[in-house]
């Protein structure tokens, strides 16, 4: 198994971070006395090299046996970018005392020797020159991208970066790498944590754990004329995972089908003589790696090479793959076998089974009884979609989704609802194309892709199972309009939230105007409207700045500009780097309120670690400070936005609004994962902060139960999940959401599901009021958030 091929295909033009090259502190980990990364080569297959494959040696100085059961190694490129992702290769056995381990990496298009046969098989295309490799324990990707950061992972055994490499021990990287040399550590293994001092260039030395140096074999050796014993559908077997896994196929015939030139680069091939067993796929995909593919669709070919189970994730599903392929071109021109046709007849309205939140992967599919099993019966063959609606506008990496259930779970405006954990929408598929030459289509939800769609079906970490497009429809546009919510009347005040989706003062203009006139068109200029992702002055430069009044002052002057009134906020800056977000961000809550409306009722005494309290009063009920926060230093917030709450008048009335943008979905396991039921990790959290909110609104309450609390934002969680249900304990609070009809509930697109995460909620002593969702975004591939925004209409003085 190998892990975390990079999404290379999504991040195509992506523009270079430069990253600090601060040398890792001393605190990295103790010079390893036992495993370490003794080789590293990247050269294999290079211009001039003799070795056909990149590798990587460790070693182990100890006297005792050194498991690597759970471990990997991982790749970085030298000079990070902002989406550049740590590849990962996983390890099994151990290392003798003594002893060596060899994992071989990606093969390049040159060289002649073939290293020592390996002790495990990765497909990185390592750099020649300049490269991070680090040993780890544990086969999740890691994260840094700083030699600081990575210093603070204790999951990394040994580090070693060579070249230029920003990720590095010690005052510098190993030097001399190139296409003849490898960087390697003395007969000593000597680590003293500095890779400049440890490692020194000269020719590869690969060593495998049977001491051997030389005398392997490449997987698939030879390019054959003639088909070999074993099939597609052999590979494919009748589970996720081929029963072949891991060994060496020869000869396996096929035509070729689609071919990808970037990105996760290979082909796919389909044999025309299938064996009639719905459960074994009859298409798989030949990775080529860094090579680009010379074969084209219609060619007739045989393909030799090691069948691997690639997993984009630790928690996907994976992908079956012949890599390190040697291929024979038969001839060209061939018929492609017929498309296998998906619609709402042919995909069953079960989505996945059940492994009581295990893996799936060894469970024989029943493609008649579940989507997913019926998608990975398909896997790597061909495909066709006719007519489908959009129910996921066009990303910004050339993806749309659509369904082929027209009558599953419709919203009115084209989409698809998810409502339920239990009740999941099958006729979803992701779209993208293998034609790099034609422009993708820019699709809003209730637009159609009509006609045919033929292509492959793939699976990737982003969004699972899709379809790779060789004949992509034709878009019909159905024109959706972006709403406008009705204006408040003069009793009535106006409470919105907005996700604005990480705005800072060094933004476009372009983006503070089009949210603006979100707030001063779309929302018809609410009387409040609670911020989420407002961030610092500076955004994700992280040198200390935590104040917002440039991000403000930019955004109420394009509100104004946008026709809306000049609204005032208030707000309470965090501590540096305590309230989560992009780092350096210091994301938090703000208020805006126009003060010809309402009144800000300014109490002194909040500040980012104090906690608000409710103050009985002859009146009724107080804050003890305004703005303030909720409980700030309670665990269920670290690391993420705290609570902000202000009290308002309107009408003579006090007006209590808690704005909240509760922990990220971040972690959990997809829908279309491996495991099944898909664990909801980050649901802790959310039950957590949704429980001290609860707490402080029953506190209000108790004060003055006819209080009017208007609790909402952005609160990463629907209105059927246990964190509503903390959040509501007791009937204090009333989820608005729910008083819409079904198809309306919605203020968010995820993966082709139309979903709610974004709330209001009113108190008991909200008696009269009028809700609505304003759709300006989530269903718009040109979109200023990912989130529409929302706004309630209260009529403060409603007879009891």
């Amino acid at each position: 198994m190998h892990i975390s091929r990079p999404r290379s295909i999504l991040l195509a033009g992506a523009v270079a971070v430069t990253l600090s090259a601060t040398a890792l502190p001393a605190a990295f980990a103790a010079p390893s006395s036992t495993a370490v990364i003794s080789e590293v080569y990247g050269g294999g297959g290079n211009s001039g090299a003799t070795l056909t494959h990149d590798f990587i040696e460790l070693a182990n100085a100890g006297s005792s046996a050194y498991g690597l059961s759970g471990f990997s190694v991982q790749y970085l490129p030298g000079t990070p970018s902002a989406g550049s992702l740590w590849q990962v290769s996983a390890l099994t056995g151990s290392i003798a005392p003594g002893g060596r381990y060899l994992i071989a990496q990606a093969a390049g298009t040159g060289g002649t020797v073939a290293l020592p046969t390996p002790d495990a098989t990765g497909t990185v295309a390592m750099s020649a020159t300049s490269g991070t490799v680090a040993l780890v324990s544990g086969t999740t990707p890691l994260t840094c991208k700083t030699a600081a950061d990575c210093a603070a992972d204790t999951r990394i055994v040994d580090l070693v970066g060579y070249g230029s490499a920003v990720v590095r021990e010690g005052s510098g990287p190993a030097a001399g790498a190139s296409a003849t040399a490898s960087v390697a550590r003395g007969a000593s293994l000597a680590d003293t944590d500095n890779n400049a001092a440890d490692l020194a260039a000269g020719a590869p030395t690969p060593v495998n754990a049977a001491g051997q140096t030389s005398g392997g074999t490449e997987p698939g050796d030879g390019n054959p004329t003639e088909p070999g014993t074993v099939r597609v559908h052999d590979i494919q077997g009748t589970t996720r995972v081929s029963p072949l896994n891991g060994q060496s196929v020869t000869g396996v015939p096929g035509v070729v089908t689609g071919v990808r030139t970037t990105g996760s680069r290979g082909f796919w091939i389909q044999d025309t003589t299938p064996d009639g067993d719905a459960r074994t796929s009859e298409g798989v995909f030949v990775y080529t790696g860094s090579t680009a593919p010379t074969v084209a669709v219609g060619d007739s070919v045989l393909v030799s090479g090691k069948v691997d189970e690639y997993y984009p994730s630790t928690t996907t599903q994976s992908i079956t793959e012949i890599t390190a392929p040697k291929v024979t071109v038969l001839s060209s021109g061939n018929a492609l076998p017929a498309p296998v046709v998906l619609d709402a007849a042919s995909v069953p309205d079960a989505y996945a089974p059940s492994a009581g939140g295990g893996s799936v992967d060894r469970l024989t599919l029943d493609p008649t009884a579940y989507a997913l099993d019926l998608y990975e019966s398909l896997e790597g063959a061909r495909v066709q979609i006719a007519d489908t609606r959009v129910t996921g506008a066009t990303t910004a990496y050339n993806e749309v989704w659509v369904t082929v259930k027209p009558n599953e779970n419709p919203t009115g405006r084209g989409g698809t609802l998810y409502s339920s954990y239990t009740d999941q929408n099958t006729g979803r598929i992701k779209v993208m194309s293998l034609d790099t030459t034609r422009p993708f289509p820019v699709a809003n939800v209730g637009d159609e892709l009509s006609g045919t769609t033929t292509g492959v079906m793939d699976y990737a970490s982003f969004g699972g199972y899709n379809l790779q497009a060789t004949e992509l429809g034709t878009l019909t546009d159905h024109h959706l309009q972006r709403e406008v919510t009705r204006k408040q009347r003069d009793k009535e005040l106006a409470v919105a939230t907005y996700n604005v989706e990480n705005l800072d003062a060094l933004d476009e203009q372009a983006k503070f105007d089009t949210l603006a006139a979100g707030v001063a068109v779309n929302l018809s200029s609410p009387d409040i409207v609670s911020l989420e992702e407002i961030q610092d002055d500076n955004g994700a430069v992280n040198d200390g700045t935590v104040g917002s009044e440039a991000t403000l002052k930019r955004f109420t002057d394009a509100i104004v500009a946008a026709g809306g009134p000049q609204y005032a906020w208030r707000y309470i800056a965090p501590v540096d780097g305590k309230d989560g977000g992009e780092p350096g961000g210091n994301i938090r809550n703000v208020f805006l309120f126009n003060p010809e409306r309402v009144e800000f009722v300014d109490r002194a005494g909040g500040d980012a670690t104090t906690a608000v309290t409710a103050v009985k009063t002859k009146k009724g009920v107080a804050l003890s400070a305004s703005p303030g926060r909720i409980t700030p230093t309670n665990d269920a917030w670290a690391d993420s936005r705290k609570p902000l709450v202000g009290e308002f008048r309107f009408h003579g009335k006090p007006v209590f609004v808690i704005g909240n943008h509760f922990t990220s979905k971040g972690g959990d396991q997809p829908l279309h994962g491996r495991y099944q039921e898909p664990k909801r990790s980050s649901e802790t959290k959310r039950v957590k902060q949704a429980t001290e909110v609860n707490t402080f609104v029953k506190s209000l309450l108790a004060a003055d139960k006819s209080a009017q609390v208007i609790t909402l934002g952005d609160l990463n969680d629907f209105a059927f999940s246990p964190t509503m249900d903390a959040l509501t304990d007791g009937r204090v609070l009333k989820p608005l959401i729910t008083t819409l009809p079904a198809g309306e509930q919605y203020s968010y697109v995820y993966e082709g599901n139309s979903q709610t995460l974004d709330h209001i909620l009113t108190s008991p002593g909200v008696l009269r009021f009028d809700y609505d969702v304003v759709h300006i975004n989530a269903e718009f591939a040109d979109q200023a958030s990912d989130h529409d925004p929302q706004v309630v209409r209260v009529d403060v003085n409603a007879p009891k």
